[in-house]
């Protein structure tokens, strides 16, 4: 018995995948607190995000304005 096409994972280029990842942006958010005793000594946050220019410029252009 056959089985159907789509439920078959099919092998990707690494540059089919990088382009799909570039075409849509990953956000990267991580955070990192060392403290001795309940006491934080060193707080480190990180943010980054990995798009083209051109999906950077559209997903800024959706985003509403935000007042400080």
């Amino acid at each position: 018995m056959a089985e159907p096409r789509g439920l078959t994972p099919q092998p990707q280029a690494l540059v089919d995948v990088l382009d799909r990842l570039l075409d849509t942006g990953v956000v990267l958010d991580g955070q990192l607190v060392i403290s001795v005793a309940g006491v934080d000594l060193v707080h480190l946050g990180l943010r980054a995000l990995l798009a083209s220019v051109e999906t950077a410029a559209r997903l800024a252009q959706s985003r509403p304005e935000t007042q400080p």
